[in-house]
């Protein structure tokens, strides 16, 4: 299952929220192509979405979780990255 959470943080004029996958990276990848988000939209874990794509993801199938559930998600998955991975990523 796709699930995104609320559009609360700001960048470059819109509202942004999180994409994740509950099942895999994999699965994640297959809807941010369908929804047609660039691959620089992944953050190690996740995808960063601005608020119109998130509306299309809703039609597409997501499901809308508050914030918590993603972070809960993710780290009852194993698809959480650790501080130093996320840390690797940043360089």
């Amino acid at each position: 299952m796709i699930y995104v959470d609320q559009c609360r943080w700001p960048h470059r004029g819109w509202l942004w929220c999180h994409m994740i996958s509950d099942h895999s990276l994999d699965e994640l990848h297959a809807f941010a192509e369908v929804l047609e988000v660039p691959r620089r939209g992944f953050q190690g874990d996740h995808y960063d979405l601005p608020e119109h794509v998130r509306e299309r993801a809703l039609m597409h199938g997501a499901i809308e979780v508050p914030s918590r559930v993603i972070v809960t998600t993710l780290r009852e998955t194993g698809l959480r990255l650790t501080p130093d991975q996320r840390r690797s990523l940043a360089l």
